[in-house]
């Protein structure tokens, strides 16, 4: 009765101030629930845009008018952001300018190129293991200690990825036979593995500041890639299916999911935001499927679930 009558006497003023901030974390997480399922939502998307690109548009074209359009978004919206972190930023351009090679242009140039030769189903399962990756690179830029449960986790996931680039055949397995295009979407989700761990030594400006210069210099970058494709005799200016490709991946995926992402991390940390790139090949699955008639197989739940599985035992850890 004492402890009762003690939180009666409470001021009126604290427990008013108490419920607003409850809820006020409730509806910013909310809030943040929300601005991350639509980023992995874009994510997943990009697998069956890049399908629907083939035979539209070439692919080295599209990563060039997709990072030229992100730029010129970026421009718009973060201008004040660019013009305050500049002398910092212009002080880095080397990595910048890297870090947009690596993790935008070479990332996004084998992703479409892939799609030429595998689904959108395999895309997204094989890019949903990214985080493996990242651990792994981590451990090897930075000496990051993986403890034997994150091995384990790296080990399911591999097998899981082993399985959608061999189609889950066993003859396939026993003959090391990968299909051509799950093997550039591995090595695409190495690269960007590089650039998610080369952040951690970024230079110390706005997020919104760092993406835009970061979107210039994949840009720049793509111009030798497509100039190249030029003079292979496979480029392929866009139809107009090509040119709603390229809306679509320069406002989405690239645009409004970088711009969710960031809104995300802010309201809840990078923690628990990262525990929502997961749903990425769920999305890319249930949309290839939906959009394009793709078929999702046994093997494909068997890999999307080793690979999840894999993902939260190597994170496991670090959250706990």
């Amino acid at each position: 009765m004492s402890r009762l009558l003690a939180i009666i006497r409470v001021p009126t003023s604290r427990v008013m101030s108490f419920e607003a901030n409850e809820m006020t974390h409730a509806e910013s997480s909310g809030r943040a629930y929300v601005l991350l399922t639509l980023t992995t939502l874009c994510w997943g998307a990009n697998a069956v845009l890049g399908r629907i690109a083939v035979g539209e548009i070439s692919p080295m074209l599209l990563v060039s008018l997709r990072w030229l359009g992100a730029v010129l978004l970026m421009l718009i919206f973060a201008n004040r952001n660019v013009r305050r972190d500049w002398r910092t930023l212009r002080d880095h351009i080397p990595y910048v300018a890297g870090m947009g090679a690596l993790g935008f242009t070479a990332f996004n140039a084998l992703f479409y190129i892939a799609a030429h030769s595998t689904t959108a189903v395999n895309i997204g399962i094989i890019q949903g293991s990214m985080p493996v990756f990242v651990l792994i690179g981590a451990f090897i830029a930075y000496r990051t200690p993986i403890t034997g449960l994150q091995s384990a986790g790296v080990a399911v996931a591999m097998i899981g990825v082993a399985i959608v680039g061999t189609g889950g055949s066993l003859e396939r397995i026993a003959a090391l036979t990968v299909n051509h295009g799950d093997v550039l979407m591995i090595i695409a989700c190495t690269l960007y593995a590089g650039y998610a761990v080369g952040l951690r030594r970024r230079p110390a400006v706005s997020s919104l500041g760092l993406f835009t210069v970061i979107a210039g210099a994949a840009f720049l970058a793509s111009i030798p890639l497509a100039t190249a494709e030029v003079l292979m005799g496979k480029f392929q200016w866009p139809t107009q299916t090509g040119w709603i490709v390229v809306a679509l991946v320069t406002l989405f995926p690239s645009f409004l999911a970088q711009i969710f992402f960031m809104k995300g991390v802010a309201l809840i940390g990078p923690s628990r935001a990262g525990v929502f790139i997961n749903l990425v090949p769920v999305f890319a699955s249930i949309l290839a499927v939906v959009v394009l008639s793709e078929t999702f197989e046994g093997f494909h739940a068997l890999a999307l679930g080793l690979v999840l599985s894999g993902i939260w035992l190597s994170e496991r850890v670090r959250r706990s």
